[in-house]
């Protein structure tokens, strides 16, 4: 799935992933919010490469 996807992409993702690791203390709330950055990109709104 990386591979489609620009690396600064890939670069965004990474970061806001440990953003939500570092802020946010439930696992399964972390886990949701990540699943969230890989289904839809809330700055423009398109769904991610890879994901249909």
């Amino acid at each position: 799935m990386k591979n489609n996807m620009p690396k600064s992409l890939r670069k965004y993702i990474r970061k806001e992933k440990a953003r939500i690791r570092r802020e946010v203390l439930d696992i399964k709330t972390q886990e949701e919010l990540i699943n969230k950055l890989y289904t839809k990109d809330d700055h423009t709104g398109n769904i991610q490469p890879g994901n249909k």
